[in-house]
């Protein structure tokens, strides 16, 4: 910085007051600053980009207005006519949404009234108050700079002094230290001179509007000028531990000058988001509200039909979560139906204005040939707002959405988390929820979307949920609280996470709620003749440090290297997903109703563990200091692993739920786990089960690998060491098809695109049961083509290769007459247990079992109740006659 550039207005040229006497003898300053308002100065008939804050008449609220958004949420209000910070800490800010400083040569005008509430602080303390002016993140999006954006700080300290760039902690004002409590006037303005930029920060006394100081600096590069306008609150208490005294006030906040670009379209609220689902002619769709809270208004929801808006329904807002949930029964699926809501906002001066949040409900794909469900994981905000994926997922137009978890972290936002009082620790939560909305929310007005939560969104690193009991354990370390078991944060909490990102799902299979009146959400839903189970595996899990007390576990870690998991590890009493989701796995493997054709499990994680460590380590806390691998390197000594966070353990609970899947011929879809990876499960041997698919991270600060020393057996010829036949660190057995490990790519920045993160597509084509995987890094171009994925993918299998094809005893081959795709149920004739049910494609199917004896079959079509069943069906090494079924 050239130190010479910043300078007061004073005969000495030190930075001190600017006095009335002086300005009596600075006519050359008078003139020079006459300039410089006629340039900055336009009325609006002439400067449309002016912008002026007005909060008059309006009751208190959380949330500030559509044209800002508030770093954090929560400690910032609208009250008594002003914006109100809540806080004396460091780096409070509201950044202006619709106006920023552009890229051309021009003027700037901005002034705003501000006065401090806190004034016990020592003069020689470095808080301070103003602007920061061309803020910018590090990625070129105007969200990206509005939630991490920096830029020239500009403003007074609570000494007095004013500065341009670094505090002057020297000086001291008395004069202005007085006026700051009854309040100022602040104005900042910029002028171009020979390609570079002058500035000036003026202090008057609002009452009279004398002129307090005023301060200059040139020769500003205009590459720092070019970005968000922002009002700071900077007071050096520490950004996270808060200190409850308010600090500032703000209020007519004015924004002109040919230099600032107006960008109305990207206001973001009140209606901030939706997300629906559509399933057996029925929608849900749930409205995410900023916090307005006003107490009796309501949210619209209109459909578009004959040429007009007409009003359908109205739904309160939940005060907690803040949102409307609509439910519409009989819904006709065969049309694509536009939908808005309205939501009439309180303004300045006593006046409404409506609000619209528009989107489309799309008809049900039952004739399209092939559907398609891209599937996310790991939205940490690094890159937000991912317009590379979302700019790739809008052009690969998928039919369905799936979050598989963890759509926020603690550290979303910065000021990592705030865990109390209640009522902000919501607010909290909610502005990162609405990061995640504000990044995909043009995907997710216009498709069916499921969310699930998991132990990030429930700001925790590992969840063990214990069916909804309050951990034991609630002060220390993290990991202490965790492995205790159960939810850390109060039930109103979890039941506030739970509404914002699950409330559009179908509604439960069982309803009732676990301890603590927690809600569940586990479900089905039937789309384009794809049947999903939609799971819980973390709510009803078991927390393995007091079932397991010889392992010595630390955060989900056995750090007892003596301790055999296979062996030892699976206890009795031991839970993964509980009897009730077991009880309706069941029930949905068997139930092919609503002409479901192929069926699909959805669940946080994958049931396996595939990831390895070096032999050393004794838990994943080093996964982040492990050297990310050049092509051709592998590291020496990896090996497979046992984290008990992850759906290996029990083994027990995790055999159950392949077996019942399975029997449903269902593929698998999760994520979690921050490696991309496809495998197939094993049971009792290898490839005796289903496939699953975990999706890599969206942005993966974990990055997680899979390089076991020793290679995997029964792999293809030429594939990598780490793909073939592999135990996890419990003993489960699965076959690994493809892995997207992490991988020097010398893209930038390395810490984005070499931690493997992407996502995944899932194709299902009906007429073939095929269904087609395909893995996506971040910064690919799909229509490239498939060389752009990750090596490995696409992999296509077909729906058989979900159970069946292992089976060596044959039962006769079906033909089925007068019904085409029946639904067929396969029994062991003395347990009547159900082998397997599917929906065949066509005519004709050859059934396998897995052993001799005898079977029953039940075929016919569930939606209209129509079956025939034949008994004492032997089974047989060797081909049989055929059996006929005549509808």
């Amino acid at each position: 910085m050239n130190k010479k550039k910043a300078f007061m207005h004073h005969s000495t040229n030190k930075t001190t007051s600017y006095t009335s006497s002086l300005l009596e003898n600075s006519l050359k300053a008078i003139l020079v600053f006459t300039l410089i308002f006629s340039l900055t100065s336009c009325d609006k008939k002439t400067d449309p980009n002016t912008f002026k804050s007005n909060f008059k008449d309006l009751t208190s609220r959380t949330w500030i207005g559509p044209e800002y958004w508030a770093n954090p949420l929560q400690d910032w209000h609208v009250e008594n006519d002003r914006i109100e910070c809540l806080v004396s800490n460091e780096n409070r800010n509201i950044h202006h949404l619709t106006r920023q400083l552009g890229d051309t040569k021009g003027t700037l005008d901005m002034k705003v009234s501000l006065g401090l509430l806190n004034t016990e602080h020592s003069p020689n303390s470095n808080h301070w108050v103003g602007f920061s002016i061309g803020a910018r993140g590090e990625f070129d999006d105007y969200r990206n700079h509005a939630v991490f954006g920096k830029g020239l700080n500009v403003g007074i300290g609570t000494n007095g002094a004013l500065f341009i760039g670094q505090q002057n902690k020297n000086n001291k004002n008395t004069a202005i230290i007085a006026a700051l409590k009854e309040g100022v006037d602040l104005q900042v303005t910029l002028i171009p001179i020979e390609g570079k930029y002058k500035i000036d920060l003026s202090v008057y006394a609002t009452t009279s509007q004398e002129l307090l100081a005023r301060i200059s600096k040139r020769d500003i590069a205009p590459e720092k000028l070019i970005g968000d306008l922002v009002l700071m609150s900077d007071f050096k208490n520490g950004i996270n531990k808060r200190v409850q005294t308010k600090s500032v006030w703000f209020k007519d906040w004015t924004i002109k000058g040919t230099k600032v670009i107006k960008k109305d379209d990207q206001h973001f609220g009140p209606i901030l988001f939706s997300q629906y689902t559509l399933s057996r002619n029925t929608v849900k769709l749930t409205a995410q509200m900023a916090p307005i809270d006003h107490p009796t208004k309501k949210v619209a929801l209109q459909l578009f039909k004959n040429d007009t808006w007409e009003t359908i329904s109205e739904m309160n807002i939940d005060k907690s979560a803040r949102t409307a949930t609509f439910k519409l029964e009989n819904w006709v699926d065969t049309a694509d139906v536009k939908y808005r809501l309205v939501y009439n906002l309180d303004i300045a001066n006593n006046k409404t204005e409506d609000h619209y949040w528009e989107g489309t409900i799309r008809k049900n794909p039952t004739d399209k040939k092939e559907v398609s469900i891209a599937g996310f994981t790991g939205n940490n905000d690094l890159g937000f707002p991912n317009t590379d994926i979302f700019e790739e997922v809008k052009l690969q137009d998928p039919d369905i959405l799936f979050f598989s978890g963890d759509q926020i972290y603690e550290e979303v936002g910065g000021y990592y988390i705030q865990l109390t009082p209640l009522e902000p620790s919501k607010l909290d939560y909610l502005r990162k929820w609405y990061l995640f909305g504000w990044a995909y929310r043009d995907l997710l007005k216009d498709r069916p979307t499921i969310c699930l939560t998991d132990d990030h969104d429930m700001y925790m690193g590992n969840i063990w949920g214990e069916s909804g009991r309050k951990t034991p354990i609630t002060t220390g370390h993290r990991k202490h609280i965790q492995d205790s078991g159960g939810y850390r944060m109060p039930a109103e909490w979890v039941n506030m996470v739970e509404k914002t990102q699950t409330s559009h799902l179908p509604d439960p299979y069982d309803p009732t709620p676990v301890q603590q009146g927690i809600g569940v959400y586990y479900t089905q839903m039937n789309y384009g003749n794809i049947s999903f189970a939609i799971l819980e595996d973390r709510k009803f899990k078991s927390a393995p440090k007091a079932l397991l007390p010889k392992a010595g576990i630390v955060n989900g870690w056995p750090e007892n290297k003596a301790f055999n998991m296979e062996k030892d590890g699976d206890v009795a009493g031991a839970s993964l997903l509980g009897k009730r989701q077991l009880d309706f796995l069941e029930d949905w493997a068997g139930d092919w109703s609503h002409g479901a054709q192929m069926k699909t499990l959805l669940s946080q994680t994958i049931f396996a563990n595939v990831a390895t460590l070096p032999k050393a380590a004794l838990s994943d806390v080093v996964v982040p200091t492990l050297r990310i691998m050049r092509e051709g390197d592998y590291p020496v000594d990896d090996q497979p692993v046992g984290d008990l966070d992850s759906n290996g353990w029990p083994q027990t609970g995790r055999n159950n739920a392949v077996k019942t899947i399975r029997k449903a011929f269902a593929f698998h879809l999760a994520g979690d786990q921050h490696l991309g990876s496809t495998i197939q499960y094993g049971v009792d041997n290898w490839n005796d089960s289903g496939y699953a698919f975990c999706v890599p991270s969206i942005s993966n600060y974990w990055p997680r690998r899979w390089y076991p020393s020793s290679g995997g057996k029964n792999r293809d010829a030429n594939a990598p060491k780490y793909t073939g036949d592999f135990k996890d660190g419990f003993g489960n057995k699965f076959t690994v098809k493809a892995i997207s490990n992490p991988l020097f790519t010398g893209k930038t920045p390395a810490k984005l695109y070499d931690r493997a993160a992407g996502y995944g597509i899932v194709k299902f084509d009906k007429s073939t049961r095929n269904i087609s995987l395909n893995c996506w890094p971040r910064g690919s171009k799909s229509a490239k083509g498939d060389q752009e994925q990750y090596p490995g993918w696409p992999i296509t299998i077909n729906q058989l290769d979900n159970y069946m094809v292992n089976f060596n005893y044959q039962l006769p081959v079906l033909n089925i007459h007068g019904m085409k795709n029946a639904v067929v149920q396969v029994l062991n004739e003395q347990t009547q247990e159900i082998v397997y049910t599917i929906r065949i494609n066509g005519n004709h199917f050859t059934p396998m079992v897995p052993s001799k004896g005898s079977y029953q079959f039940k075929v016919g079509n569930p939606d209209s109740n129509t079956f025939i069943t034949k008994r004492n069906i032997k089974a047989s090494l060797t081909p049989q006659t055929e059996l006929t079924f005549d509808f």
